[in-house]
């Protein structure tokens, strides 16, 4: 096994046993492992196949249809009502999962192990894929925030099926994995159901799987992502859910957390950015909610996350990444005025919302990754691109304290 392999491999291992996915007892971990796979074959039949086949079979036996199977039903508690709002879940999801990680191919690539259960062709049922082009919303942009409010809205141009390759009979798209598990999600946690921004989280976590040297991890890249992805969630919800913003577990107690760490590490700094009314709203929202994942690319993603979860303070290291980001760029903020800070600690990731808005337009391919590297050193203006440096400095403050 090469360097990178093993790297890659080990990665992996460690990724399963700091988001509590394996047992200890490494005796444990094969049955362990089996019946996790099984539960989540299971997700699968009840949540997408069972409501795909119901649904198929509409219009074509009708004799036994009666008024609480029928779409119709004004009862909210009809499936079929349940049905139709599970679809304004899938949509937003959709929207969000087919423009992860534009800056690199992979999402967009089909994947070496489909879903057997979702791609046997002896199966007749309405898949997710065949669910967003036929639904009556798919001219409309259904988007969940953070309240819990659902808006539906007609954009001047819609996303469509059409703006990716489309993939061959039997093959499906990393993104439509990515899809599944968020789905399977929300279906089973109403209470928050997918937030835009999850499928940020996700992401690092199904690629670390669906990369691994080993073939069984890839195999099951599905599933070990779904588990793993609930635990990590079980951990950071609250940061998806508006009406716990301000309690001490909320984002509007750790983004202070932000500013009083960098009050006790950098009084200058604090006090510069407290002059220009410069508030961690501004930036460090996005930096907590979704553990900087849309700060760099994704290869400085992982090894972030690497030290992230690996860290006893787990969280609270997080808070000392996010100040050793301001620490490292303390003399241009020093000497910035409002609206030269505000673009500096707002770019960090410009590069990587330009690229979504190019990939919503075009299809990416293999040859196309060439040029979203490029692009990169013209839209990222954040003067910091060695994520080593950024957490061998949120150690160095973190062992000052």
């Amino acid at each position: 096994m090469n360097q990178r392999s093993a790297s890659a491999n080990y990665r992996n291992f460690v990724s399963v046993i700091l988001l509590n996915y394996l047992p200890t007892e490494q005796a444990q971990w094969d049955s362990f492992l089996k019946k996790q796979r099984e539960i989540y074959a299971q997700f699968l039949k009840e949540m997408i196949i069972q409501p795909g086949i119901a649904k198929a079979n509409l219009g074509f036996i009708r004799e036994d249809v009666t008024l609480e199977d029928h779409p119709l039903n004004p009862n909210p508690d009809s499936r079929w009502n349940t049905y139709f709002k599970d679809n304004e879940v899938l949509l937003q999801v959709d929207k969000d999962v087919r423009r992860l990680y534009p800056d690199m191919a992979f999402f967009q690539r089909p994947t070496d192990y489909p879903c057997l259960l979702i791609m046997d062709p002896q199966n007749e049922f309405e898949t997710l894929r065949r669910r967003v082009e036929q639904t009556t919303l798919k001219s409309q942009t259904v988007a969940h925030n953070r309240s819990g409010v659902t808006n539906v809205s007609s954009p001047r141009k819609t996303t469509s099926a059409n703006e990716y390759e489309v993939l061959p009979n039997g093959c499906e798209a990393h993104w439509e994995v990515v899809e599944r598990i968020l789905f399977i999600y929300a279906k089973l946690n109403p209470g928050i159901a997918y937030v835009q921004g999850m499928n940020e989280i996700v992401g690092p976590v199904y690629y670390t799987f669906a990369t691994d040297p080993n073939t069984e991890w890839k195999e099951h890249a599905e599933a070990d992502t779904f588990f793993c992805f609930t635990n990590l969630m079980s951990e950071i919800r609250d940061n998806f859910i508006k009406s716990l913003d301000d309690s001490q577990c909320g984002i509007s107690y750790k983004m202070e957390k932000v500013y009083s760490t960098l009050k006790d590490k950098d009084m200058d700094l604090y006090l510069k950015l407290q002059e220009q009314n410069i508030k961690p709203q501004f930036f460090a929202f996005r930096w907590l909610t979704l553990l900087l994942s849309q700060e760099f690319l994704l290869p400085d993603v992982i090894r972030i996350w690497d030290s992230l979860f690996s860290d006893i303070g787990r969280f609270d290291f997080l808070i000392l990444v996010c100040c050793a980001m301001l620490i490292l760029i303390r003399d241009q903020l020093l000497a910035g005025d409002f609206t030269t800070n505000m673009r500096l600690l707002q770019t960090v990731g410009s590069f990587r919302k330009a690229a979504r808005w190019e990939v919503s337009l075009c299809p990416i391919s293999k040859d196309q990754v060439g040029d979203f590297t490029v692009q990169k050193h013209q839209y990222l203006d954040y003067p910091i691109s060695d994520v080593d440096l950024i957490l061998k400095k949120a150690k160095e403050l973190q062992d000052s304290a």
